[in-house]
Parts: C-alpha cells; structure tokens; sequence
C-alpha cells in the first residue's frame, strides 16, 4: 500500500510513519525543504503546489499538516496563521485529488485530520458525531479545516474526518508541557478540575488510522477511548502511575496568562463517545485512562 502524508514531523505523522514503513508500506512523506530521497517529496502548501501525480497514485492520503496550537500564545494574529496553514494544506491535497476530472482517478481514501476540538466546550453534554459544531476560536478553526476537505467527499472520494482527542503519549504534545509536573506531584487539577477530556493513547490512535483505512467508512471518527475522564480523574490517573499523589490546584486566570486564548481548548469540557469505532468493531489496548496512565508511564 502507497501511503502520502502530511505532517509527517508530528506527535501523530511521526508515529504513524514508522509504524506503516514498519508493515512494508511505501510511505512518501511531504516535506517543505528539499527531500533527503524517494520517500519524500517537496510541497508549499501556502502556494497550492504539490505533485498531485503522486498524491493520486495513493492508496491513502493522510493530511495531518498545520501549525501547532499548543506551542504559542493564540492571539489574533496567531489564530489566523493556524487556521489558514489547515485550510491551504487542505485545499492544495484537495485540488490535487480532484484534479481536471473530478477526482474519478483516484480510488484511494483521504483521511482528514481533525480534532474534538469541533464540539467546543460542551460541559456535560454526551458528544457524538452527530452532534453540531461548537461556538468556540478552536471550534471555528477545526469547522473550517474539515469544510476544506468537503469538495473530496462531494466528489465521491472516500473521506474520514478524523476528530481526534487529547493524545496521550509518554513524550511529546500533551506529555512535554503536563507530565513533568504530573511525575514531581505538583499538578492537581486545571481550572476546577471538573472539565471531561476525549483522549486516546497514541498507540491506539496509531491503530485507529490504520483500521480507518482499511474499513469502508466515510464520514466523521471521534478518534477517542470509549471512556472519556474528567481532569482531575485523568490527572490522578497519571499521578498514581507515576507514584505520586496529585498535587496543586492551577487556577484559569494563571493557564490564561500562559496560554492566552488557547485556554478554551485546555479548559474545554468535551465528553465525546466513540460510536464509530465500536460500531465498526475497533478494540482499545487501553480503553480506561488507568489503563492508558500505565501505558504512559512506562515508557518514560
């Protein structure tokens, strides 16, 4: 199986690259910079440009491109530039797959990248993907992600919208900015502590893309456990495997002061189900956050 992917540099690229290459998959990773050999292959996504020969010659396109919201403050002018580097990388991979016949040449899957962060902040309300967008900044970037990639569904390409969760992983993304603090005892709980989390281990995330692309489902995924955590269970969770107790209590107004606007997505209270997954028969190596606090930790 040819694989294309963007965001490749990723928590999740990364991951997932290895983990094809290791099955004997042909992976072609799209960089900015010059390739390094043929399993590379240059793109500017911000002027449209790409080998569309190659990305239509795949039996999947995984577009997991843009710039990340966890690393800066999101001000205003922040925002744009994460909403408009998910936007052009969508709409370049798009316009490639679609080419001059409307995509009837390629007979692949595009699986999307996306992120819970669609819901909003919902409190205690169960969130399937039925459900409507939220209301939030992160809300409106995600909602805009995935409506750049609707000319590929409305085209009859097989498109998985992969709403993703707060991944779990011994380093990297959620783990480089909370764990450390979680392994010294000193984090409690964020805000009141009372917020659900969407989570998934990157294992089985890992898994997840790799059983999307074999099933025959097109439409949105809640990329998530079975069993969303509130804050302070998913923090005690990571606090006894590590064999701590839970530590401080952090209030909102000092994450706000260190995050700015992306507060709403650290905050946020997402209670999603996995209802495709299961319903298309996916099984969790780590379905509960014990299970998954474990996983983490012992790999630290």
């Amino acid at each position: 199986m040819r694989v294309v992917i963007s965001g490749s540099s990723g928590l999740i690229g990364t991951a997932l690259t290895k983990d094809l290459r290791e099955g004997g998959h042909d992976v072609v990773a799209l960089v900015r910079r010059s390739p390094t050999g043929p399993h590379e292959s240059r793109w500017d996504p911000a002027a449209g440009t790409v080998d569309a020969d190659l990305v239509r010659s795949a039996d999947a396109v995984v577009n997991l491109a843009g710039a990340s919201i966890g690393d800066k403050r999101l001000t205003d002018s922040y925002v744009e530039v994460v909403r408009g580097s998910r936007v052009d990388s969508t709409r370049t991979l798009v316009d490639a797959l679609l080419g001059d016949d409307a995509g009837a040449g390629f007979r692949g899957v595009l699986l999307q990248g996306s992120s819970m962060g669609y819901y909003g902040s919902r409190g205690e309300e169960v969130l399937s993907e039925r459900s409507e967008p939220g209301h939030t900044v992160l809300s409106g970037i995600v909602a805009d992600w995935e409506a750049a990639a609707q000319p590929a569904r409305d085209a009859g390409i097989r498109t998985v919208t992969v709403r993703t969760g707060l991944v779990l992983a011994a380093h990297g993304g959620f783990a480089e900015r909370l764990l450390p603090l979680v392994t010294k005892g000193l984090l409690g709980t964020l805000g009141k502590g009372d917020a659900w989390h969407s989570w998934i281990t990157l294992e089985d995330h890992i898994r997840a893309l790799r059983f999307l692309i074999g099933s025959d489902h097109d439409g949105a995924v809640n990329a998530i456990a079975p069993h969303p955590a509130r804050d302070a269970a998913l923090i005690r969770a990571l606090s006894e495997a590590a064999g701590r107790r839970p530590g401080f209590h952090v209030p909102a107004f000092v994450l706000e002061a260190a995050v700015g606007r992306a507060i709403e997505d650290l905050l946020s209270s997402t209670r999603g189900t996995a209802g495709v997954l299961g319903r298309l028969g996916f099984e969790w190596h780590h379905p509960t956050i014990e299970d998954a606090a474990r996983w983490v930790m012992a790999r630290r």
